[in-house]
């Protein structure tokens, strides 16, 4: 079981799901998080946080540390923000922040599709969620960036 957590950005703008792989880390690793507008005063300290299109998280390091050497019997210098982020033990829910949200609509529009021909709306499908993670590649997002 995963355990997920919200936290708001440091403006109160935007409130965001996390993923905690396999319960690694606990809810106090996420020390602050930074939206795109919050996020332009910040100086970015990549010991303690990582950079994903505008938006900035910072972890707190021994906690991080020392959850992976107990957890994962890691070495301590291997912890680094990239590996909590990349490797999922504390990274967005979903591809990026509010990706549920802005698929629904193209979604629905694809699903009613469905009802009216099952063959287009496989070739419809399959285009727009190629179309979609091709874009959201281009645009950088961190959890694309491996795909």
């Amino acid at each position: 079981m995963c355990l997920n957590v919200r936290k708001s950005c440091s403006c109160g703008n935007e409130d965001v799901q996390f993923h905690l792989r396999d319960n690694v880390m606990t809810q106090e690793v996420i020390l602050n998080l930074f939206c795109p507008q919050c996020s332009s005063d910040i100086v970015l300290d990549q010991t303690s946080m990582i950079y994903d299109n505008g938006w900035v998280i910072e972890y707190d390091m021994d906690i991080a540390r020392f959850s992976a050497i107990s957890k994962l019997t890691m070495e301590p210098e291997l912890v680094q923000p990239g590996f909590i982020f990349d490797e999922g033990y504390a990274s967005w829910q979903e591809i990026y922040p509010g990706e549920k949200t802005d698929v629904e609509n193209d979604r629905q529009r694809i699903m009613n599709l469905m009802k009216i021909d099952k063959k287009r709306y496989l070739v419809e499908m399959s285009r727009w969620n190629i179309e979609r993670i091709n874009s959201l590649k281009e645009k950088g997002w961190r959890k694309l960036k491996r795909a």
